[in-house]
């Protein structure tokens, strides 16, 4: 596959935004041909380490310098990102990659289409009627999955034909096999076919990824031999337990029973739409590619969508009949059905397609941010003026918080972000004035009053948006004091609790709840954290000084010189109470030390 060579990104933009996910990358030349594809458990750490590093050998040395595109397709899992290679080198046979000369496949369980149905691994599927499953990339899991079936629901494993007549005949006598109970016998007619046919419905299932019961099975079984002191037997079943977990999570990058079909999702944001494409060839992944389209008119999506298809159709040459798709597109194709799929292997193919239509929008938004750094405030802004509703742009937003211990030393702080930013010179700390005791409502409406007060006075610059720290009681306090001095309706407020995240706005009574996710809670959240962190700094520095003012300040004797050579020496009112006289003395002289230790403990001092 050739993609046309549009890379205006650096290399560098495109490795920084490369999730921590498990998938496949692929490397393109100048001329958009693919070089190189590999598998990653985690894509961002594998690619950089082709950039972050020396390479030792020399052809890794050439392929690195031949790489001017990255593209990547992210999938579910280690095991699938495995699966998915496997396609990818098949179907495009990049040059830097090791060729497969005996194109051996990964293994597959068959459920063979004739009378009591054989199950045996394989590595050639053949279009027979037959049903496959996997495939496995791991030849393990395959192998524990054929002898939990053989044991749990016995099925033959001679090759003979078996039907009606010949069972009826005697042509065939029961084996080993059967003495071992290992099989029923349907050779003889021990197993009736219906009853043969019920255990091949219950393996169906199992193979289709259906194994809690099997699990559970395995789990009974291994705490039964535990709880009968038969621990190195229930070791053999924990591992089986174990590895029957981990094979859990059946892939999705192949599966036979989809034959060749197309793929495609939609994802959009303000300025642009995004369609993934996924081609899938016998069940196997072996093309995906994701383009944009800028929209200006306000185009509808189903139109969009619709061109999408068309143009990576052609692009690609795909003649696939049927479409799988999110919704239905606005576009007629000659003998092509979309189908928008409910359930099964078709609606994970299609979450896989939408998994990579988010993480390239995403990957879009990071690099235009990493190349024009100031695009990602607008954005945050503009997202949270959506949000909240309000009338413009919240360039300018303030942060009220109140500090107090058991109503001690009772402060507030403002800070300010401007942009989407801190902006620390703008920063105020209030000392409470005008409320006796811990009352946080009043502490709240004096410290909004006086900032916004000393504002008009000077004529200075309001913000468009107030964020208080606190819940109902808070926001009516701010909103009252932004009514006293006439700027309600002037100036958007809203207060967020701390319990579940609620954003408050004034006279109304019903939160709103923004997604725990969303740049917009997350730029509240933290307005709200930095006025924390600022007001609790200065109350504990108020408390300090207090501290320090009752103890030393209030000992007679004790002028401001001496007091700073004992703090200076001693660092704390703790360690000059436990200094010995004559070391106090030294340093500020007799009558001094005496008169503080009179001070500190109320006693005369000796010379102990």
């Amino acid at each position: 596959m050739n993609v046309p060579a549009k890379q205006k990104t650096p290399l560098s933009v495109i490795i920084a935004t490369i999730p921590e996910s498990p998938g496949c990358y692929l490397y393109l030349d100048e001329n958009g041909t693919i070089i190189y594809i590999g598998k990653a458990k985690n894509l961002k750490k594998r690619v950089l380490s082709y950039f972050n590093k020396t390479q030792d050998l020399p052809k890794t040395r050439i392929l690195v310098k031949k790489i001017r595109d990255i593209k990547y397709i992210v999938v579910g899992s280690e095991s699938d990102a495995l699966l998915l290679e496997n396609n990818l080198i098949k179907e495009h046979q990049p040059r830097y990659n090791i060729m497969l000369k005996d194109d051996k496949s990964y293994p597959w369980i068959v459920v063979r289409n004739e009378p009591f149905p054989r199950i045996y691994a394989t590595r050639k599927m053949v279009k027979d009627g037959s049903a496959y499953y996997g495939p496995y990339s791991s030849v393990v899991t395959m192998k524990l999955m054929l002898q939990l079936i053989m044991r749990l629901y016995p099925v033959r494993t001679c090759h003979y034909y078996l039907n009606d007549e010949t069972i009826r005949k005697g042509k065939i006598k029961v084996c080993l096999e059967y003495h071992i109970k290992n099989c029923l016998g349907p050779c003889e007619g021990f197993q009736s076919e219906a009853d043969y046919d019920r255990n091949i419905l219950a393996i169906r299932e199992l193979l289709k990824g259906n194994i809690n019961h099997v699990s559970k099975l395995l789990y009974d079984e291994m705490m039964r031999l535990s709880a009968e002191l038969r621990f190195e037997e229930a070791q053999k079943y924990k591992e089986k337990y174990h590895l029957l977990e981990n094979y859990r999570s059946k892939s999705i990058v192949a599966n036979p029973s989809t034959h060749d079909m197309d793929v495609f999702s939609f994802e959009s944001n303000e300025q642009s739409r995004y369609i993934n494409y996924l081609h899938v060839v016998s069940g196997m992944i072996v093309q995906g590619y994701t383009i944009e389209y800028k929209t200006r008119m306000n185009e509808p999506d189903e139109e969009i969508f619709g061109l999408g298809i068309v143009e990576l159709r052609t692009r690609f040459g795909s003649t696939a009949t049927e479409v799988i798709v999110p919704f239905l597109p606005d576009a007629e194709i000659p003998d092509v059905e979309f189908v928008i799929p409910k359930r099964g292997d078709k609606k994970k193919l299609l979450e896989l397609s939408e998994k990579n239509a988010r993480q390239y929008k995403m990957d879009q938004i990071k690099q235009a941010e990493k190349l024009y750094p100031e695009n990602r405030g607008q954005r945050i802004l503009k997202t949270l003026q959506k949000d909240l509703h309000l009338k413009e742009l919240p360039v300018h937003i303030e942060c009220f918080d109140n500090s107090n211990i058991q109503g001690t030393n009772p402060v507030s702080a403002c800070v300010v972000f401007k942009d989407g930013k801190p902006s620390t010179k703008d920063y105020r700390h209030f000392n409470i004035k005008t409320v006796e005791g811990p009352d946080d409502f009043m502490s709240m409406y004096e410290t909004v009053f006086r900032r916004y007060k000393r504002l008009s006075e000077e004529t200075g610059a309001f913000p468009q948006l107030v964020v208080i720290d606190g819940g109902k009681g808070q926001l009516h306090a701010a909103t009252d004091a932004l009514k006293a001095l006439g700027l309600y309706g002037t100036i958007s407020i809203i207060g967020i609790a701390k319990r579940l995240e609620e954003i408050y706005f004034p006279h109304d009574s019903i939160p709103l709840y923004l997604d725990k996710n969303s740049e917009s809670l997350k730029l509240i959240q933290q307005l709200r954290d930095e006025a924390h962190r600022f007001g609790i700094t200065f109350h504990r520095n108020k408390r300090s000084k207090t501290q320090l003012v009752s103890e030393l300040d209030s000992v007679k004797g004790i002028g401001p010189v001496a007091k700073e050579k004992l703090l200076r020496h001693y660092k704390s009112v703790k360690k000059i109470k436990e200094a010995p006289l004559a070391e106090i003395a030294e340093l500020i002289g007799k009558a001094k030390a005496r008169a503080l230790v009179a001070g500190l403990f109320g006693e005369e001092a000796t010379d102990n």
